[in-house]
């Protein structure tokens, strides 16, 4: 199995209004014809411009159109014959990613490559031959590392990755939407594109807050001359990635920081991605690190043809983040793919559908193995003609008749209007193709008609069939030789193109040769033409230099940035453990999370999902051993009879003065507490102690339940004391 690399093109847009306000002057340049790209440093007019090679430069004066003709034709062309094609847009935020994937509908030369990738798709499916396709649309987002379904009933729904061992890494329950023209695949990408997050940034009014997907799944069914069917499936993949940003320069705060930094951290994993592919030296290739790279596994290193666009913008203030962007895509391009033609797919849906049509057809026909769809119309005619000799209603001939004339009508009608206002050729014949194959369809219709009408019992496989028949497309335009010759020039400007791509990337590196092995008419020509060549060696020799200075700066930056990431992150977890230590003792003793260490050693990574499993809190209750039993019933019933009783009535009842005066006479207290009043005067012996009336022990309150469970004896209600000092009482009252 072969290998190819990743094909990388650049793209630079023009100053927008806010950089001629700022008054930033161009710092890129291109050579279309090397397909070189130049940038200079701003302020540093000694230095050269540092210069990058690509598979295609388009500069601000090329149309989408020119860039999809010339590059991107080829890999959708592949995806119509079974082979896995991905298409995405890398750049800094509001250098026009989301212009160059979805474009402008006027004027049609700014068409974006996702409108056009539907237009070659179904054009390429029309004019096969013997071959019919099962398309379906996905379409995704990826919002601070969420996977959303942008065509589901819930657009905020978390979805799961997973991987399979055939299918490779998908999203579970991610919606399929069958479509069959190109009409129905750009109403649903409104629809999604209207759910997709975007937001106002100082860089970009509409700037893109996630990564979106939308997904082309073609099922391919061709049959040779044999009649054997043969089955292929294909799969476009095209990406719009949100834009790298700096806080400083898109003034983002809050939310939109947030989003930011989630943004920077996916595409600093994809970045990871492609240097560990391109180096060739690592074992381990981090996948893993974020959703956007887990989804471009297959098209980064796998079986995929891959094409990368990377978005450029002309303003020196952005010299940074377009080097950036220049060295990013320098390094993708090194990368290489496996790609190969997916044949006889395990879960092909189109191959039930074929075999579900074939056994209706035989069904139908009564012939098991009728499998053309003209057979079974001729079969249905000959079936008709014959059944029960009845000869046929008046009304059947008149509706022949009437889908006859019909039909001679309209084409007169064309031809008149051929005739008249002078359309071309291809139109006509497009037009006269469609109506013939209305004609076969109508005609079709009416045997169905006339089958039900003789066999009742068929109508439910007839309407199973159609239905079928209808999810299904390829082959309408078959007999159309304008448009299958159009299909054709196509396809031959796009070899045309690749074969001048590599002559140009080859004529770079053979320039130092012919100066060597060139024969000269005298020596000055010769020493003219190896100063030249001196000079251009010393260039490269210095921007080599100062590409090295420059990338050891760049490391050392970075390298700072990681150590002070390091730092913050030491002081973080420091801070946690603190307040873990400081919380630990608070929770319950017999809660499973006052034991940390434990916790730890359960805790499970998800590599899934990237989140760490963290067992469910648990109290353990424990009960009394079987001795205690007894007592705590007896506690537990004695608290029940309570609950009848009116504490608030009885225990904390106003009590009378003879209540209170005889319950004082029973304390040895010295304490002076208020006294009562009888008729109007306080009585105080010497010493200045309460004079206590006696009290009858039958007036005391009894005791409440609550209190006879401390476990306190008390005999005939008087309490027992030891015994304290007399006192003297003063018997004068």
């Amino acid at each position: 199995m072969g290998s190819e690399s990743v094909k990388v093109v650049v793209r630079c847009r023009p100053l927008n209004d806010r950089e001629k306000a700022l008054g930033s002057k161009m710092a890129l340049s291109m050579d279309l014809h090397r397909c070189q790209c130049f940038i200079e440093k701003p302020g540093a007019a000694d230095e050269p411009p540092k210069q990058f090679t690509f598979d295609g430069t388009y500069f601000i004066d090329q149309t989408t159109e020119q860039m999809y003709n010339e590059i991107a034709y080829p890999l959708v062309e592949g995806v119509t014959e079974g082979y896995n094609g991905t298409i995405f847009a890398y750049g800094q935020t509001g250098s026009g990613k989301s212009f160059t994937m979805q474009g402008l509908s006027d004027p049609a030369s700014q068409r974006g490559v996702i409108p056009r990738a539907f237009e070659h798709i179904f054009e390429s499916i029309q004019c096969a031959e013997n071959t019919k396709f099962l398309v379906r649309a996905s379409y995704l987002e990826i919002y601070n590392e969420e996977i959303r379904d942008l065509l589901g009933n819930n657009t905020k729904q978390r979805l799961e990755l997973k991987e399979h061992p055939e299918r490779g890494v998908y999203v579970q329950y991610l919606s399929m939407h069958t479509v069959h023209s190109v009409g129905e695949c750009e109403r649903i990408i409104l629809q999604g594109w209207k759910n997709r997050a975007v937001a106002y940034t100082l860089m970009n009014k509409d700037s893109s807050r996630s990564h979106s997907i939308f997904s082309i799944h073609l099922e391919i069914c061709s049959t040779d001359e044999a009649g054997q069917d043969h089955l292929r499936a294909g799969k476009l993949n095209l990406v719009d990635l949100a834009g790298s940003e700096r806080q400083s320069k898109t003034g983002a705060t809050g939310e939109r920081l947030r989003e930011a930094t989630k943004i920077n951290l996916s595409l600093s994993a994809l970045g990871n991605v492609i240097s560990a592919l391109v180096d060739g030296r690592s074992k381990y290739i981090p996948y893993r690190d974020s959703k956007l790279t887990r989804l471009l596994q297959d098209s980064l290193g796998g079986n995929t043809r891959t094409l990368m666009i990377a978005c450029l913008s002309p303003a020196d203030n952005n010299y940074e983040e377009s080097l950036s962007t220049l060295r990013y895509a320098n390094r993708a391009k090194s990368i290489q793919n496996r790609p190969r033609v997916n044949e006889d797919p395990k879960d092909a849906l189109l191959r039930e559908y074929q075999e579900e049509i074939k056994k209706l057809r035989a069904l139908l026909s009564g012939q098991p193995g009728s499998s053309n769809l003209s057979t079974l119309a001729s079969q249905l005619s000959e079936q008709c003609s014959d059944l029960s000799s009845r000869p046929q209603s008046s009304t059947t001939e008149a509706d022949k008749e009437k889908i006859k004339e019909e039909y001679e009508e309209k084409l007169a009608k064309l031809q008149a209007d051929y005739n008249a206002q002078q359309e071309s050729k291809a139109k006509l014949q497009e037009d006269i193709a469609a109506l013939r194959s209305s004609y076969e369809s109508n005609l079709l219709r009416l045997f169905y008609y006339l089958l039900i009408m003789h066999h009742p019992y068929s109508s439910g496989l007839l309407h199973r069939l159609q239905q079928l028949e209808q999810e299904v497309v390829g082959g309408e335009q078959a007999r159309n030789k304008e448009l299958q010759q159009k299909h054709r020039q196509r396809k031959n400007l796009a070899h045309l193109r690749k074969v001048q791509l590599v002559q140009a990337l080859s004529q770079n590196n053979e320039e130092s040769e012919n100066v060597l092995l060139n024969v000269y008419n005298c020596i000055q020509d010769e020493v003219y033409a190896k100063s030249q060549m001196l000079l251009k060696m010393q260039s490269k020799l210095k921007a080599a230099k100062l590409e090295i200075r420059d990338l050891q700066a760049e490391f050392e930056a970075e390298r700072n940035d990681y150590l002070a990431t390091i730092r913050r992150l030491e002081r973080e977890g420091q801070l946690l453990h603190g307040l873990l230590e400081r919380m630990v003792p608070l929770v319950r003793r017999d809660c499973n999370y006052s034991n940390l260490d434990r916790l730890k050693k359960e805790a499970v990574w998800d590599e899934e999902n990237g989140i760490w499993r963290l067992p469910d809190v648990t109290v353990q209750k424990t009960t009394l051993p079987s001795g205690e039993t007894y007592e705590e019933d007896r506690y537990k019933e004695m608290l029940d009879r309570s609950d009848s009783e009116n504490i608030v009535n009885n225990y904390f009842k106003p009590k009378r003065a003879s209540q209170l005066l005889g319950s004082d006479a029973t304390k040895g207290h010295k304490t002076i507490h208020s006294p009562p009043l009888v008729n109007g005067a306080t009585h105080l012996n010497v010493s200045g102690a309460i004079m206590n009336p006696p009290v009858s022990s039958d007036a005391m309150l009894p005791r409440p339940f609550r209190l006879e469970s401390l476990g306190v004896h008390v005999s005939n209600g008087k309490v027992k004391r030891k015994k304290s000092k007399p006192h003297i009482y003063n018997e004068e009252i």
